[in-house]
């Protein structure tokens, strides 16, 4: 391993050949709060109480928590193996840590997070989520005391082989039942990673660390400027600042069930910004280790929080998949039938499932060939070359040639309401394919259009070249009035070749106006090339909730 941190490497390390964790001894408790270790302090260096970490060991928390060792650190705080004195039984204790420089209005949002996460995570009722004991506060900050964990965290296991599909479902169906009770109750995990799942002795598998949880009906703690989660596992809509849901906790298990069978996380990069660009506009590279887990998997990991697999569709995917598969029932043989010989041995035994498995696993074959018949079906009728792209930030699809380039060129502050827009350009960059999406538009399409004819016409260049030619066309567009505009016009006064181009606009009962337009060099063969591109691409591009 390099001396980098894991944060700094990049998507893409060496693969390890799958292997089933061995069962946890006990001998090595790890953190009940999930927290990956971090390295040491030096030897002389003090926490904000003046305690030396390495030292704190024999203090006693609430009159009854003796600390006893050290067992990891993380951003929130210290865990600690302590001994409660009244009941004599080994806990967790999680010590809350803040920097000394901050504030006191954020050191006090750092210890409302503390109680907040005692909060979320005693108010779930599961058998896969951490118990919370008790909230004791010493030197003003609050200490969470818990079950103490023995086992290792999924990272740990991660880092010695990647897992075979039918352990990670099994640890992957214990998660999801654990987010379905917290979302039940009412709280978003929002920090689901293979750091804060431990898997412990007797199989248990435990959800850990609600340090970041957002609960039904309590306000907001995110400090101005902090970035909450972990880049590499947050949902598109997080990224992009919408109110997540139940379905962004399910994308984080996607990820994580990706990363257990390939050992890789699919959308980490070498820096956060690169990361997150990643989650939002790269595809997902094709599980190639996840045997049955691949439907399930890409179901999860579908960039529209609407489309995804929800609890209630994953859970009996997964426990289809944990299932043993029953060994062949015994042959009976009619006394008449011939001897058994080196013939018979090699025939195929006809295999007898459980009734009720068979059907589940009927289900869960449909399900995979009715997604990959969609994904075939809409790929097929796209021409030669092209390739479908989920824009997914403006809640529509469209097909672009698959070896041109994507641009972003969003403005969410206009002074006219939010604009969003994608541009695909051609490898030589003379033509491009231009979708966007604007909000707060009353406008129908033709009064777009003849608004965008009187404007063009009336800028005559100041150096006297020729001004816009503007046409129109009514049209129709999944059902819905349109206008296709072309334009043949020149991009400044300075004399620059000119341009053509064609567009077609919808508006939205939503007050949205959408665009789809080409734009090239004008010239004798402009229209037939710019109706050729207009009429592929129109022919992929489908509008949501229109």
């Amino acid at each position: 391993m390099s001396s980098r941190s894991r944060q700094e490497e990049p998507t893409s390390y060496g693969l390890q050949p799958p292997a089933v964790p061995a069962p946890a001894t006990g001998d090595a408790p790890a953190p009940a709060g999930g927290h990956e270790p971090t390295a040491a302090r030096p030897p002389h260096a003090r926490t904000e109480t003046g305690a030396d970490p390495q030292t704190g060991a024999g203090r006693l928390i609430g009159g009854r928590y003796r600390l006893l060792e050290r067992l990891g650190a993380g951003g929130m705080g210290t865990v600690w193996r302590a001994r409660d004195e009244v009941v004599e039984r080994d806990v967790a204790v999680k010590e809350p840590q803040v920097p000394p420089n901050l504030g006191a209005a954020e050191r006090r949002t750092a210890f409302l997070r503390i109680e907040r996460e005692a909060r979320a995570a005693a108010r779930i009722d599961h058998p896969s989520v951490v118990t919370i004991h008790d909230v004791v506060t010493e030197g003003g900050r609050p200490w969470i005391v818990m079950e103490l964990l023995r086992g290792k965290s999924l990272a740990e296991l991660l880092d010695e082989g990647t897992l075979a599909p039918a352990e990670a479902a099994r640890i992957g169906l214990a998660v999801l039942g654990a987010l379905a009770a917290a979302h039940e109750a009412g709280v978003l995990h929002r920090d689901v990673k293979p750091g804060n799942v431990m898997v412990g002795r007797h199989d248990r598998v435990v959800l850990t660390d609600f340090g970041i949880a957002q609960v039904e009906g309590e306000q907001k703690l995110t400090e101005t400027g902090a970035f909450i989660g972990s880049p590499e596992y947050i949902a598109p809509e997080r990224v992009l600042g919408r109110r997540p849901g139940p379905e962004s906790d399910l994308w984080s298990l996607g990820i994580m069930l990706y990363q257990a069978v390939e050992g890789v996380s699919p959308f980490r990069r070498q820096t956060t910004p690169s990361t997150l660009q990643a989650v939002l506009l790269a595809e997902l590279p094709p599980p190639q280790n996840a045997g049955e887990l691949t439907g399930l998997i890409t179901g999860l990991l579908r960039k529209e929080p609407e489309g995804r697999l929800t609890a209630q569709a994953a859970q009996p995917l997964l426990h289809t998949l944990t299932l043993p598969v029953p060994p062949p029932p015994p042959t009976l043989r009619h006394p008449s039938a011939e001897p058994a010989g080196p013939a018979a041995a090699t025939r195929q035994p006809v295999w007898r499932r459980n009734p009720r498995v068979s059907v589940a696993v009927a289900a869960a074959v449909a399900l995979t060939v009715t997604a990959v018949t969609v994904v075939l079906t809409n790929q097929d009728d796209l021409p030669d070359g092209w390739k479908r792209y989920d824009e997914y930030r403006m809640n529509l699809s469209v097909a672009a040639p698959a070896d041109w380039t994507i641009t972003t060129e969003d403005d969410l502050g206009g002074e006219n309401g939010p604009y969003r827009g994608t541009r695909y350009t051609s490898p030589k960059g003379d033509v491009s394919l231009l979708v966007d999406r604007k909000e707060k538009v009353t406008e129908t399409p033709r009064a777009v259009a003849d608004r965008w004819k009187q404007e063009s016409e009336a800028a005559v260049p100041p150096t006297g070249g020729k001004p816009s030619v503007v046409g129109i066309e009514s049209a129709t567009h999944q059902g819905r009035d349109a206008a296709v505009v072309t334009e043949s016009y020149s991009e400044n006064s300075e004399g620059a070749p000119r341009r053509f181009r064609k567009v077609l606009i919808v508006t939205t009962s939503g007050q949205e106006r959408l665009t789809l337009g080409v734009n090239l060099p004008d010239g004798k063969s402009a229209r037939k090339t710019a109706d050729d591109l207009l009429g592929k691409a129109r022919a992929s591009f489908r509008i949501r909730n229109l």
